[in-house]
């Protein structure tokens, strides 16, 4: 049965997942909101604020970060338990974990310029921190590696997702790359592998069918329970995939696909539409229950290339990694 891309045991360092507790190596920050903002709600001291809008926190965290000199103001000056509320002001704070699991799996830089860097991100590696990830991110392990703190995405790929990923390096042209994405000026192809359905195997085992077979799906994709997974309702479609049926093995197929639209999951949704969930996906059609990554098992899902033409430099770019092990 396939289960990796060639990445995966190219690049595989540990099978084990090793928790340690961790500090984020670059700060967070949120806005203090305007008295509007606030519902009703009265702010005397930064802390307070802090302690309520993150109620997932115990408070003895927020008042520990103080102590120990973890949380400022945009300036640098030390936030202190007495400092008073600052509407509109920026508070940097340094987001903590008790485990952080160490990410086995490595990037690949497949290109650099004075704007752009294109890099293969392996599965299970999150684009920017969020959840128990803080440094194990693709953007800490680039500005590590380039010495360059502006490292910054310009789309988005899922952390189960493995494949090429555009990151910005210039502040003054990232606008330019996010523009591309919002002009429908980037062509993304993508992979996957999924267990074919048994009218398909059926099919293939009489000879009634033939390769590539494709599909056209379009639908309307919004959030689901809990929200951050996805479901097809009825009504006018906002997503639109272009699949297609293009190798058949021990009962999987490989599939080939151009998401149109960029809605959440959209491929893995789209998939599962067609009564063919991709391999290794822990949400769809089933969300099973939380728990360490299997890094035996990574989503077979691989965004195989990218294609564009640089809005500074003019010239064609077209990047590819390699593909799914079939």
């Amino acid at each position: 049965m396939p289960n990796s891309s060639n990445y995966t045991a190219d690049h595989l360092q540990s099978s084990s997942q090793t928790p340690n507790a961790a500090i984020a190596a670059q700060p967070s920050y949120i806005v203090l909101p305007r008295a509007n903002e606030l519902a009703g709600k009265q702010y005397h001291t930064a802390l307070e604020f802090l302690i309520d809008h993150f109620k997932q926190i115990d408070p003895s965290v927020w008042q520990q970060r103080i102590n120990d000199g973890k949380v400022h103001w945009q300036n640098g000056e030390l936030i202190t338990a007495e400092s008073a509320y600052q509407a509109t002001a920026k508070v940097y704070y340094y987001r903590e974990v008790l485990a952080e699991t160490k990410v086995p799996f490595a990037e690949q830089v497949l290109y650099q310029d004075n704007d752009t860097i294109i890099v293969y991100k392996p599965h299970f590696l999150p684009v920017t921190p969020g959840g128990n990830y803080v440094n194990e991110c693709l953007v800490h392990r680039l500005r590590i590696a380039t010495q360059i703190d502006t490292v910054a995405p310009a789309h988005r790929l899922d952390k189960d997702t493995a494949g090429v990923m555009l990151m910005t390096l210039n502040p003054q042209t990232r606008h330019a790359y996010h523009q591309l994405f919002l002009d429908d000026k980037i062509t993304k192809d993508y992979q996957a592998i999924a267990k074919l359905t048994p009218t398909l195997l059926s099919e293939f085992a009489d000879n009634t069918c033939m390769l590539p077979i494709h599909w056209t799906v379009k639908n309307r994709i919004v959030a689901a329970n809990p929200s951050f997974t996805m479901q097809v309702v009825e009504g006018e479609a906002n997503s639109h995939s272009e699949i297609s049926l293009v190798a058949v093995k021990n009962g999987f197929g490989l599939f080939e696909l151009s998401p149109i639209t960029g809605k959440t999951h959209q491929l893995r949704v789209h998939m599962q539409s067609l009564g063919m969930p991709i391999l290794h996906d822990r949400f769809y059609p089933v969300l099973l229950p939380k728990g360490p990554d299997n890094f035996d098992k990574p989503l077979q899902l691989l965004a195989k290339r990218l294609r564009f033409t640089d809005p500074i430099s003019a010239i064609e770019q077209d990047f590819q990694c390699q593909s799914l092990n079939f």
